[in-house]
């Protein structure tokens, strides 16, 4: 390639670039010398265009420079851009049907030429002059030309690497982009691109900062409300670290020493709350019927946007793919709801086309409903979706959408098959199942799970039992429960036994009942779920199916820990299915492979058996006597072998979220000693177990740092602690004593870690904060 001349005095500059190309780049990095093509002449331009195969696009890039002034009336250039854009839409197609792999590998040179001879910049200019403007009557950008610079900046984000970056550090543009949504026109390109620079933008926008949000999202329609959740769901997500070792329980610590304040997701999420009925129109979308969607035109008119709009292509193929089937059918057929009966084949929208369009806003809506679930707001929204009805809403989607049946021409993506976690169906169920997980947590509010007449089950429980009603009960408001023959958590109980055992639902459905009972255990919750065959299909699930799926695994003996904990019915239900020596083995070689998983269960089993021992009821003393669960936990040969397990397994620099319950499961062993007057004993016969393996202080070093840590975790004024006292029925008093008396430095105190460390052994001053 011909260089450009050289610098004053005939001599060319050090390390100056010496072609066009790269004096072009260089340009752009540096601000300095050539930044755009309009600065190189036409002539050179033609010379050069066909040589490098730029197909013309820098000297349509000059005119459309020239015909784009402060004062043009942009009249000349969509004419240009149409030029431009075919030659650009044909590589973005290519990238995003084709293998992306093999399209990475490629230069896209036109998309590539584009953004080298500035047509990113000058589009940007073109779309913002507007608003540069300082005369009363501003320039006006037609529709078409806008949609066209968008179209285009989206395919060169696509194809280019960097462009989507550069674009995100301009927060003018980012900003200004959103006043582009209120144009029903344009509002598909705007969101689409919106969404793609936010997904790479290095800082997190604040929602404050778009002007008038609150009149914006009022003006969007529900199809946009929903197509607008896409573009929320970035800016109220706490970012992701990236690296395994960040979300280790040290690092998370250090993290919120230094963000003293709210993060932007929370302050995003209470700006979204203050929008006046936002979450109703969130919970209208999430509930409404397929027959409620919008008329076959306007569906069918933003199939057409979607069909030039790249990213949602491969979606739309398999749409129309499965259009073409359901058009061959005889046209006196008609499906449930679609009330298009009269029209013609031709004109019909087939059902599953519907259904998936609703499945697809469904699952942008039920994410944002479920981030807020789990936020700082969280009793403001429980208080708002309880209101508008979310939950007997989606109880009467259930079977027709959320969990209907697949048909025969089921539909999913290219690449993919029908039980691929990224096909729009099993995303929604995975979606539906965190927001009921979210919803019940620790909250009172979910008794609207069930139906009138499950409520009363509750209560006649209770009454036969001789226990008081639990209050959250009695104060739910009924005109806000599930209505039909079974509330919510009924129906899910009923698939998850249906569930195949190599589905993926099984961990998620697992999750969604076991936030049901989490929180004071309620003997009649226990009841409801154990009167359903519960306990025996997760036997099932655990011991005949020898479940090997590690995460299912772990759901399931979580649940099983809740349902079984305190209630001597459960143990007495667990010893008739697991009613053999060899189904036993099976069971305690499930929950040996991987105590981490496990040991939520181990320490409901350990709490249960404390509290019988102490139980003079003769229904208790036969279930103790029989059930071979109880009668192995109680032989203190086995509570030692765990608690030196638990203890092993886990280090200070290794706790995350996940596995930090090992830690307080060794707590709870150690707390029912104490309360029996055999901390020492315990201490001692860790020291003894140390000895044999012949590497004293290895665990009572670990155990010391790991209690230091507990301290500094659980004291911190913001933690709340009322988890742990509920699902151990112990004081947190009780607790922090019992970690103090651990971690006394008295040498004399026979309840002290380090009367059983040997000084020549002793390790436990190192510092693990982490900088």
């Amino acid at each position: 390639m011909a260089a450009v001349g050289p610098g004053p005095g005939g001599r060319r500059r050090r390390g100056a670039p010496t072609n066009i190309l790269a004096q072009l780049r260089h340009g752009q990095l540096s601000g300095r010398g050539l930044t755009r093509g309009a600065q190189i002449t036409e002539a050179l331009l033609k010379e050069r265009d066909k040589q490098a195969k730029w197909n013309g696009i820098p000297l349509l890039l000059q005119k459309l420079y020239e015909h784009s002034h402060p004062n043009s009336d942009f009249s000349q250039c969509q004419s240009i851009l149409k030029e431009i854009s075919p030659l650009l839409s044909m590589e973005a197609m290519a990238f995003v049907t084709e293998d992306r792999k093999a399209a990475q590998e490629s230069t896209f040179p036109n998309t590539y030429t584009f953004d080298l001879f500035g047509g990113v910049d000058l589009l940007v200019e073109i779309l913002m002059r507007p608003t540069l403007m300082t005369q009363k009557k501003k320039q006006k950008i037609s529709d078409d030309l806008i949609k066209d610079c968008l179209s285009i900046l989206y395919n060169t984000c696509i194809c280019t690497e960097g462009v989507t970056r550069r674009l995100a550090e301009r927060n003018d543009f980012v900003l200004f982009l959103f006043t582009l949504m209120t144009n029903k026109k344009t509002f598909l390109q705007t969101a689409t691109l919106i969404e793609d620079i936010l997904g790479v933008k290095k800082e997190m926008i604040q929602l404050d900062d778009i002007p008038n949000l609150a009149s914006l999202v009022s003006s969007f329609d529900q199809q946009q409300l929903a197509n607008f959740c896409r573009i929320l769901a970035v800016t109220i997500s706490e970012l992701d670290t990236g690296s395994d070792d960040k979300h280790t329980l040290l690092a998370k610590n250090a993290q919120q020493k230094k963000n003293l304040g709210p993060s932007r997701a929370e302050i995003n999420q209470a700006t979204l709350l203050n929008i006046p009925g936002f979450i109703e129109r969130l919970c209208k979308l999430a509930t409404r019927k397929v027959s409620e969607t919008t008329g076959t035109s306007s569906f069918l008119q933003e199939l057409e946007e979607w069909y030039t709009w790249l990213d949602n292509a491969l979606v739309l193929d398999a749409l129309m793919r499965v259009a073409n089937e359901e058009a061959e059918q005889s046209s006196t057929e008609s499906s449930d709801e679609s009330g298009l009966a009269n029209t013609s084949t031709r004109t019909q929208l087939p059902q599953s086309m519907k259904i998936m369009h609703e499945i697809m806003y469904k699952l942008e809506v039920l994410y944002v409903l479920c981030v807020l679930l789990m936020g700082r707001q969280r009793n403001q929204v429980h208080k708002m979706i309880a209101e508008f009805k979310l939950i007997p809403g989606l109880n009467n989607l259930f079977d027709k959408l959320i969990w209907r049946k697949h048909s025969a021409s089921a539909l999913v993506l290219h690449g993919h098959n029908q039980n691929c976690d990224c096909s729009p169906d099993i995303t929604l169920k995975i979606q539906f199942l965190r927001l009921l997980q979210s919803f019940s947590d620790h909250h009172e509010n979910k008794y609207l799970l069930l139906n009138s007449q499950e409520l009363n089950e509750l209560s006649a429980i209770s009454h036969k039992a001789n226990i008081p009603e639990v209050d959250a009960v009695v104060n739910t408001d009924r005109s806000l429960v599930c209505d039909g023959k079974r509330g919510l958590l009924t129906r899910l109980l009923q698939v998850m036994k249906k569930e195949p055992a190599e589905s993926s639902f099984r961990f998620w459905q697992a999750r969604a009942v076991e936030s049901f009972l989490r929180g004071t255990t309620s003997y009649a919750d226990q009841m409801f779920l154990l009167k359903r065959g519960l306990l025996e299909h997760i036997l099932y699930c655990i011991v005949d199916s020898e479940c090997k799926s590690r995460d299912v695994l772990q759901s399931y003996f979580d649940l099983l820990g809740e349902l079984m904990k305190f209630n001597i019915d459960a143990f007495k239900r667990f010893n008739k299915y697991i009613n053999t020596d060899e189904k036993f083995q099976i069971f305690l070689n499930q929950i040996n492979s991987s105590l981490v998983d496990s040991n939520m269960l181990v320490r409901c089993i350990t709490l249960s058996l404390d509290r019988f021992e102490n139980q003079s009821d003769a229904k208790v003393a036969e279930v103790l006597s029989e059930c071979r669960l109880l009668t192995y936990m109680s032989q203190m040969s086995m509570r030692m072998s765990f608690l030196f397990r638990l203890i092993n397994i886990i280090h200070v620099q290794t706790l995350t979220q996940e596995n930090v319950s090992c830690l307080n499961t060794s707590l709870v062993i150690l707390m029912l000693a104490r309360r029996k007057e055999k901390l020492p004993f315990y201490l001692r016969t860790l020291q003894q177990m140390e000895y044999t393996e012949k590497y004293p202080g290895f665990i009572l070093n670990n155990f010391h740092s790991l209690l230091r840590f507990w301290q500094q975790h659980y004291l911190n004024k913001d933690k709340d602690s009322t988890c742990l006292e509920n699902s151990s029925c112990i004081s947190f008093t009780y607790w922090k004593e019992t970690v103090s008396i651990l971690l006394s430095p008295d040498r004399t105190s026979p309840c002290a870690i380090v009367s059983y460390i040997d000084e020549a052994y002793m390790d436990i001053d190192r510092d693990f904060s982490e900088e």
